[in-house]
């Protein structure tokens, strides 16, 4: 407490940073830059910043600009690396992990690196041998890690980092890592992260109308309007509780759901493997509908990632979901996917797979699935869905967009597609609302 001129004691930024929950709340939302300049402020502020535990607990690189590496094409000779000739002995790997191989080597000597426990490096250049690092190495205690986005990363060496690190062999209370987020796409950057570039026009090209600032604006309008609606239908501002259909940025590599089941229980993802009935393999059958062309329901798939957020509905036509809705707190944690963003306050699972509701409602129930069990079964537009016991699907869902076009002309377009009961699902939309809108 420091006394002011009418004799009075007033409490200082000092004296409320000096308060461990102040400082914990506080610190995640400054960035780096302000952490250093509080530090340097005085040598009170120096000693907090540098020997309290909290100040470092949450540490987002994402937005440090000397993070980044320069886009320097790397020849053969390795004569040309940022303007100066590099160790020949120096890997691709090293090389494009020394800005942040810098940083941890900063915190490391002055004992931070210890205390960070939710490190977030979206849209970093963040090769596999430094994740593998991260995860293994006794100097790094990150609980929660996210990686969305990031440049030069091996996803198969990622992948079998993954797997060396969950070992049965492992030691015991190995890997300190519990959350990997990796799917989904990263938060958008801060305004002056992003600085707006005026794109040219073609050469003698026509402005169209999409290309007036007004309707850029009426565009945003009404996405925002629709984000708005969608929360306020949901409860919620969580994209995998939402019916946001593809939520990962990419389709999962094919060893990702065997990583997901080795990983089960030990380290948790922005993603989760697929419940469908036809994942199962005691309910699950061969494919006895050959004859009619019309594949079974229930014929059996491979473990895959579920990348489709379904919304809280349920099938268009019974409203539930056979494999039943996953709920947290009630479901097994491994149904339940981390939530964007990483959490500021905690690097707890539960806390990152906790969903927010607007109204502070009970949770809500989350259905999700691949794409191969929604295949001929799910409106890409509007996100309406069967189930497998209310529609087998057709032969039409096998179909390339190009022999499914052919086949259209055929029967005289969608309108007569649309008197075809069993059809629901035609090139990816309904039949009965948005084929005929297309």
């Amino acid at each position: 407490m420091a006394p002011s001129p009418d004799g009075n004691m007033h409490t200082t930024l000092l004296d409320l940073l000096s308060n461990t929950l102040v400082l914990r709340q506080t610190t995640p939302y400054l960035p780096i830059s302000a952490l250093y300049a509080l530090a340097a402020a005085s040598t009170s502020f120096h000693h907090l910043v540098h020997h309290s535990p909290e100040v470092f607990r949450y540490l987002d690189l994402s937005t440090v600009k000397s993070t980044f590496v320069p886009y320097v094409p790397l020849d053969s000779g390795g004569n040309n690396w940022r303007s100066e000739r590099t160790d020949e002995a120096l890997t691709e790997d090293e090389f494009y992990s020394g800005p942040l191989r810098g940083i941890f080597s900063k915190l490391g000597r002055s004992g931070l690196l210890r205390n960070v426990h939710t490190l977030v490096l979206d849209g970093l250049s963040v090769p596999a041998d430094l994740v593998r690092e991260i995860i293994v190495e006794d100097r790094f205690n990150v609980r929660i890690l996210s990686i969305r986005e990031v440049e030069n990363l091996n996803e198969k060496k990622l992948i079998q980092c993954l797997k060396y690190a969950v070992r049965p062999t492992r030691p015991e209370n190995t890997p300190r890592l519990k959350g990997l987020y990796y799917f989904g796409p990263r938060e958008p950057l801060p305004v002056e992260h992003t600085p707006m570039r005026k794109k040219k026009s073609p050469p003698g090209g026509p402005q169209g109308v999409k290309s007036s600032q007004g309707a850029q604006i009426s565009a945003q309008w009404n996405q925002r309007s629709s984000e708005a609606l969608t929360t306020a239908l949901t409860r919620t501002e969580d994209k995998w509780y939402q019916p946001s259909g593809r939520i990962t940025i990419k389709r999962p590599h094919a060893e990702w759901p065997e990583t997901l089941q080795a990983c089960e229980g030990i380290i948790f993802f922005d993603a989760v493997l697929c419940r469908g009935p036809r994942h199962d393999v005691q309910t699950a059958y061969i494919n006895d509908g050959q004859n009619t062309g019309v594949p079974h329901p229930f014929s059996y798939l491979k473990p895959a990632v579920a990348t489709i957020a379904l919304g809280p509905s349920g099938c268009n036509s019974c409203y539930s979901v056979q494999e039943g809705a996953a709920y947290f707190g009630q479901s097994p944690a491994a149904h339940l996917p981390l939530l964007s963003p990483p959490p500021l306050h905690s690097a707890s699972i539960r806390a990152a797979q906790m969903p927010s509701t607007t109204d502070g409602s009970a949770t809500l129930p989350l259905i999700v699935r691949c794409e191969d069990c929604l295949r001929g079964r799910w409106c890409e537009r509007c996100n309406k869905w069967w189930d497998e016991p209310c529609y087998a699907g057709s032969a039409a869902a096998s179909r390339t967009e190009l022999q499914q076009t052919e086949y259209m002309e055929q029967v005289n377009g969608a309108l007569e597609f649309r008197q075809q009961k069993e059809i629901k699902v035609h090139m990816g939309l309904c039949i009965d609302q948005c084929l005929v809108r297309k």
